[in-house]
């Protein structure tokens, strides 16, 4: 299958310097045996290649490339198909910036095109060379946040020493994973996480239930997690519970019942954040507007869960503002080696920060994912990086800290 793959990349500076031409003319050789085409813009510090050929010899020649030392950052931007190529077989072309006109740069990029000037005009791969050629930098996509200059640090979390095994006389138990600010290095808030007794999952522990009583049993469910808060001491740190939203709706008095469970375990209406996902709420919103209206006169945030794992997610934000969004761990996962990602992620927190909205990117798993996330403006995380989730109490958290060079520590 005819593949066509655009990354982007950085120029690491610490490798021995080498010759970037000389670098191109073996690269010729090795892609024309392969058939493929390779399209290299450089301006000084950042790479734009396109690569085309057939899948299997391009997706090998990428993962050769994002290996390679002399990149950094290497961002997969767009990967697509097609039934004919875009460029004659050349093997490498390597177009530099810093010596060549814009203007003759593009003209001969398009000299080297098989598709018609009306095609190329409206074509994404055409339109990634110009905006790069017409851009003197590539966005930084975490330069401030290297991953290489941060090392993890265990610290044990501000609480009690949790429950001993499962809470007494329940039909279920909770996990606290923290929400944490590691840039000041503080715990914003703890998720309850609902689990069986046996241990098993949310899903698992619901699909024990009578669908009819399943609204009635997520939200009686929540005081465990309030017994628990109390149990441990949160002290003033927040409490986020998952919600069906029509657990609000179809049971009776379910904003009371939440009100009087918060005062019973001596919390504060404003420590308690319900979360609730975009699919949930979206298809039930009319009557779970009202809802929202008793959670927020009575002092309780809100926030939506997995956003950006549904369909409806931006439509949502022009009917209401939560006081918080969660990115979904699939937008988040590997987002430092995807273009697409990253483009979303960006203009979600350009959204959010022009309607005043906390962001919390959730599912962080890796020091690369956090130091890009940073970078791009997000400052609350959540994810197994950090902490995990711990039945009935909160485990250890580990806190990025900056690797000082051995001169400093002697």
């Amino acid at each position: 299958m005819l593949t066509t793959l655009i990354y982007r990349s950085q120029l690491n500076s610490s490798c021995e310097p080498f010759s970037l031409i000389s670098l191109v003319e073996e690269a010729k050789q090795r892609n024309a045996g392969v058939d493929i085409t390779g399209i290299l813009l450089f301006n000084g510090v950042d790479f734009l290649q396109i690569l085309e050929g057939a899948e299997e010899d391009v997706v090998k020649l990428f993962h050769k490339i994002r290996a390679d030392e002399r990149h950094l950052g290497v961002v997969e931007l767009m990967r697509d198909y097609g039934s004919r190529r875009r460029f004659d077989n050349v093997g490498m072309l390597l177009f530099d910036l810093q010596v060549q006109a814009t203007k003759a740069v593009l003209e001969s990029v398009l000299r080297y095109s098989k598709l018609d000037s009306y095609l190329t005009s409206e074509d994404r791969v055409f339109k990634f060379i110009q905006t790069f050629i017409t851009r003197s930098q590539l966005p930084d996509a975490g330069d401030r946040y290297r991953p290489d200059s941060w090392t993890l640090a265990s610290g044990i979390a501000p609480f009690g020493h949790g429950v001993d095994g499962l809470m007494a006389n329940q039909i279920c138990q909770f996990a606290f994973q923290p929400i944490v600010e590691p840039s000041e290095g503080k715990i914003t808030s703890l998720e309850a996480l609902i689990r069986g007794n046996d241990g098993g999952s949310p899903e698992h522990f619901f699909n024990a239930i009578p669908p009819e009583k399943v609204y009635e049993v997520d939200l009686q469910t929540k005081a465990y997690a309030f017994a628990l808060a109390e149990k441990i001491g949160i002290g003033d740190h927040k409490i986020a519970i998952n919600l069906l939203p029509m657990s609000l709706v179809n049971v009776p008095n379910a904003v009371e019942f939440l009100l009087e469970n918060i005062v019973k375990h001596y919390l504060l209406p404003e420590q308690v954040v319900v979360e609730v996902t975009e699919n949930e709420m979206i298809s039930g919103f009319n009557r779970f507007n009202s809802a929202i209206k008793q959670l927020r006169a009575a002092g309780i945030g809100l926030a939506i869960d997995d956003f950006g794992s549904g369909y409806a997610g931006l439509s949502l934000l022009t009917r209401f503002q939560p006081d918080k969004i969660k990115i979904d761990r699939e937008i988040v996962s590997d987002i430092h080696l995807s273009g697409p990602k990253q483009a979303i992620v960006k203009s979600i927190v350009s959204c959010c920060t022009d309607l005043e909205i906390t962001l919390v990117a959730e599912g962080i798993e890796k020091i690369e994912e956090w130091c890009w996330l940073e970078s791009a403006g997000i400052r609350r995380f959540q994810g197994f990086l950090f902490a995990r989730p711990q039945l009935n109490g909160v485990g250890n958290i580990h806190w990025p800290q900056i690797q000082r060079p051995a001169s400093f520590n002697n």
